[in-house]
């Protein structure tokens, strides 16, 4: 199987070919450059593996949750990308990739939401797979919670962006605790290949982002009527 992954949801652009189970990638700090890192990003990938994207099976995308701009640029590229070349399209969670990075069975995986919130869930090891214990939710970080059986690790940049409030409480219910990963489209890789051998691989049109906060802010007029309340 040969798949083109790609993700914008945080601040790093990170693209990564699944090539029968060898993983080419390319990542960077893009801070607000996605939609100009990305193409060129995925051209260089493809071109130093020889392949072209019709000689791919699919194309997985970081679904989120993240930034509601990040996630627009990777659905809107992945649908672009997979409608020229008749490829179906699946959506990774951002919260899983972080768990496959972090070499346990175990992993209660937090990012920063910004706002003083977290998205966080709780992830066993399922097969090659995961397993939700606890689904993706947005929550402010004094409600995530370990799970109560087994051994546990806590990892993603959650844990440094809003330490202070995590690590108190949580700490001594953890093995250990990453706060260095973050969403990659190489990790993405293996859980969008399995995807695709489960049969998950939708049409290009219904690619679409996971969002777990509605509205990021206020319009005008609802802070009008909010102040005359």
């Amino acid at each position: 199987m040969k798949l083109l992954v790609l993700d914008t949801s945080t601040e790093w652009c990170s693209a990564a070919l699944w090539l029968d189970g060898r993983v080419q990638a390319r990542r960077v700090l893009a801070e607000q450059r996605h939609s100009s890192l990305l193409l060129p990003m995925i051209d260089e990938l493809l071109r130093a593996s020889d392949t072209s994207l019709r000689q791919l099976d699919g194309i997985g995308y970081g679904a989120g949750p993240g930034s509601f701009t990040g996630l627009r640029i990777a659905c809107a590229v992945t649908q672009g990308l997979a409608f020229g070349a008749g490829l179906p399209v699946v959506g990774v969670s951002t919260l899983e990739s972080v768990a496959e990075q972090a070499g346990a069975e175990r992993v209660l995986t937090v990012l920063d939401a910004r706002m003083a919130e977290v998205y966080w869930a709780a992830y066993q090891r399922d097969g090659a797979g995961w397993r939700a214990v606890s689904e993706p939710a947005l929550a402010l970080p004094g409600s995530v919670s370990v799970p109560a059986a087994g051994d546990w690790v806590g990892a993603g940049n959650g844990f440094a962006a809003l330490g202070e409030v995590l690590r108190p409480r949580l700490a001594a219910a953890l093995v250990r605790i990453d706060d260095t990963l973050m969403p990659d489209a190489a990790a993405m890789a293996s859980l969008a290949a399995l995807a695709f051998e489960r049969g998950e691989g939708k049409d290009a049109a219904l690619a679409a982002p996971i969002y777990l906060r509605d509205k990021v802010a206020l319009t005008v007029d609802e802070r009008r009527r909010k102040k005359t309340a």
